[in-house]
């Protein structure tokens, strides 16, 4: 893993490892205008990580995964985790489909944040192919933004068709600061999935 360096004016040094996988798999410009500097790092209790577009099976990422990212002192964070491949990336009519966003974080600490969508792990459909799932971290500045959004519990209600520029566009929240994303495709897990959502 690459250390982040940072200038005296905390700006980070963009990993260009971050960058180039974010632009050679679309996610600059299908989701977002320009890649994040960092790497955010998300692991699953599966025993599996997030690298940069690897494959995973919605099998081993049904439950919330731990995210981490460089942080500054007294800064909070908001985080997306979102679908820009609804229903499939050949034909993504329901574009982006939003299936977590925690905002207020302090730091990393994702359980003293504000969940505003609950997180739902993928359930790509059958034969739609891979799909990308994309982490983004934002800074909130100020961080006492205050959000007017619905809070999405485990429902597909008001998922499909989000886009996580005019959330960050709304908010002020700027570019997003860390990133990742892997891929996956439909497995048996996806009905039991499509079963949970209310």
């Amino acid at each position: 893993r690459e250390v982040w360096e940072r200038d005296y004016s905390t700006r980070a040094v963009p990993n260009m490892a971050v960058v180039k996988a974010f632009e050679d798999n679309g996610c600059v410009p299908d989701v977002i205008d320009t890649a994040p500097a960092e790497l955010a790092e998300v692991s699953y209790d599966s025993g599996v990580k997030c690298e940069l577009g690897n494959v995973l099976t919605p099998t081993q990422v049904q439950n919330q995964p731990t995210v981490t990212w460089s942080t500054e002192p007294g800064v909070k964070y908001a985080l997306v985790l979102t679908d820009p491949d609804a229903p499939s990336r050949k034909n993504p009519i329901r574009r982006e489909w939003k299936h977590w966003v925690v905002v207020d974080i302090p730091g990393c600490d994702l359980a003293k944040g504000t969940v505003l969508a609950q997180y739902i792990g993928s359930g790509p459909p059958q034969g739609t192919g891979l799909h990308r799932y994309i982490f983004l971290v934002y800074k909130q500045q100020p961080s006492d933004v205050k959000f007017h959004e619905k809070v999405q519990v485990t429902s597909a209600d008001g998922r499909a068709n989000w886009k996580v520029q005019d959330f960050a566009a709304k908010y002020k929240l700027g570019k997003p600061v860390a990133g990742n994303f892997y891929q996956a495709e439909y497995d048996d897990y996806v009905p039991i999935l499509y079963s949970k959502l209310k």
